[in-house]
């Protein structure tokens, strides 16, 4: 395998569910239209998600002998915390973490932070998610054009999205290498690790390197 230029690799996850017809739509025509329109009004592209952590999850390894199956001590509850989260290609990185589901109310409350956070008008681009198309957000949005306009993402297309990333960095950094014995040591660890990103913009500017989403990086 190592003669072929092959070494072991963990796969990307992509639903069979994808069109490949609107993920082309989108990197050649949608996402250029949406460029020059945030250009043209002087407004900052954002990639907004959401993602849950539960107090089991796992992530990376550890050294065992062999036949000897290490064992790490953990609490035996199971809880969990959820976040929503948005980054630019600048580096800017805001975040929301919240108990419960994920309704329209939620979505609203992080947008009213997120445009009383940024100096310039937001774009804000998400998945096909219905809370994100519910009537209560499109009223909310309605008349907010001046300081936010939400766009969507091809459906099954998460590979698209730069802020899978950071979800990922904090699933494997604050989440699965830290045993969080209580629910408010989970979101302490979340935050933590969130707050830290945001000191480093080239961190979040990382998130946009990976080949299904360089081209957000202008």
């Amino acid at each position: 395998m190592k003669g072929w230029n092959l070494s072991p690799q963990k796969p990307a996850k992509r639903a069979i569910q994808q069109d490949a017809e609107a993920v082309k739509q989108w990197l050649e025509t949608d996402y250029p239209t949406i460029r020059a329109q945030a250009k043209e009004e002087s407004a900052d592209i954002h990639w907004g998600d959401e993602c849950g952590f539960r107090s089991d999850h796992q992530s990376g390894t550890t050294w065992g002998r062999k036949g000897q199956t290490p064992v790490v001590a953990s609490t035996g509850k199971r809880f969990s915390i959820n976040m929503i989260s948005s980054v630019n290609n600048r580096g800017l990185l805001r975040f929301m973490v919240f108990s419960g589901r994920f309704t329209s109310e939620v979505f609203i409350d992080f947008l009213q932070r997120l445009i009383k956070s940024t100096e310039r008008k937001v774009f804000l681009i998400v998945d096909n998610l219905s809370v994100h198309k519910s009537k209560k957000v499109r009223d909310w949005v309605s008349g907010k054009e001046k300081w936010l306009r939400l766009f969507y993402l091809p459906t099954y297309s998460p590979d698209l999205n730069p802020d899978e990333y950071l979800n990922n960095d904090v699933k494997n950094n604050a989440v699965g290498r830290k045993r969080a014995t209580t629910k408010d040591e989970l979101a302490k660890n979340v935050r933590s690790n969130l707050r830290s990103a945001q000191r480093k913009p080239e961190k979040v500017k990382n998130f946009f390197k990976a080949n299904s989403v360089r081209y957000a990086q202008n």
